[in-house]
């Protein structure tokens, strides 16, 4: 594929961390604090990229269920393909079991926050290459899952992402096809999250989730990890087609692009939201 390369410019993400609109009022650092209730699950994400598109919040509104409000940086909402590796998945009274507790990931995603405060992540799509996980998913939480065959591929700082979903019910064809090549580290030390208040933190910082109970009523849940460890990237190839199907069309090359080694996480219960 012949499609430029997209990176992610040092000084226009730069200039871009200077420009506040109103959701730059909202705690972004409060909710990486870990819960004080016992977790009920774990899992590692690990070999993460978050390829971001900048999209009219009115192409994104009607997606976003009632009570909660789009998440914006510098008046652009932001759509996510995260493909990544999901290992040691399990819940906090159970081993990781072999066949269930490691496969593929990408979701598809936004975000929002609650009345001006706990900016969190609303997944529209999330493929999965496990029946077993996608169905538990579907009826336990309410999230929409998918099956899909993918692969994860990396060959030193040249990472490969390629994902077809086949499950019969989506209603139409979604495909993920990246190549990306790593670059330099981001965080200021290790250990550290990258700087509140820059895109690359809005992004990518997220510890509380949304999810519809399709019955009119939202849930939210949290999880909690160190910091990602962020490093630069450049996407040589991109060819998706996530967004189509879920009727949010984007460009081919991302607008922003990040990668992550991976976190191990912490996974605690969805509550109920009281609107």
């Amino acid at each position: 594929m012949a499609s430029p390369a997209a990176r992610t410019d040092t000084a226009s993400r730069d200039n871009r961390s200077l420009l506040f609109d109103e959701s730059q009022m909202i705690d972004r650092p409060g909710p990486s604090r870990r819960p004080t209730e016992k977790p009920t699950g774990y899992q590692c994400w690990s070999d993460l990229l978050f390829a971001h598109w900048r999209v009219s919040p009115e192409l994104l509104r009607p997606l976003v269920p009632a009570g909660l409000e789009l998440d914006t940086f510098d008046g652009d909402a932001w759509l996510g393909v995260v493909p990544f590796h999901m290992s040691g998945v399990r819940p906090w009274w159970a081993p990781a079991l072999p066949g269930i507790s490691e496969f593929h990931e990408t979701n598809l995603r936004t975000y929002v926050h609650f009345r001006g405060r706990d900016p969190g992540v609303l997944f529209i799509s999330l493929d999965a290459a496990c029946r077993p996980v996608v169905e538990v998913a579907r009826w336990k939480w309410k999230l929409n899952y998918y099956y899909a065959q993918m692969k994860l591929l990396r060959n030193g700082d040249e990472v490969h992402y390629s994902s077809l979903r086949t499950d019969g019910r989506s209603p139409r064809r979604a495909e993920v096809d990246i190549t990306a090549r790593i670059g330099e580290p981001l965080n200021p030390e290790p250990g550290t999250s990258v700087e509140p208040g820059t895109l690359e933190h809005f992004l990518a910082e997220r510890y509380v989730l949304y999810v519809d109970d399709r019955r009119g009523g939202l849930m939210t849940g949290r999880v909690h990890h160190t910091p990602y460890p962020l490093r630069s990237v450049e996407v040589v190839s991109c060819r998706q087609t996530l967004s189509s199907a879920a009727e949010v069309p984007v460009p081919g090359q991302p607008d922003h692009a990040l990668f992550s080694e991976g976190v191990t996480v912490d996974i605690f219960p969805l509550r109920r939201v009281r609107l």
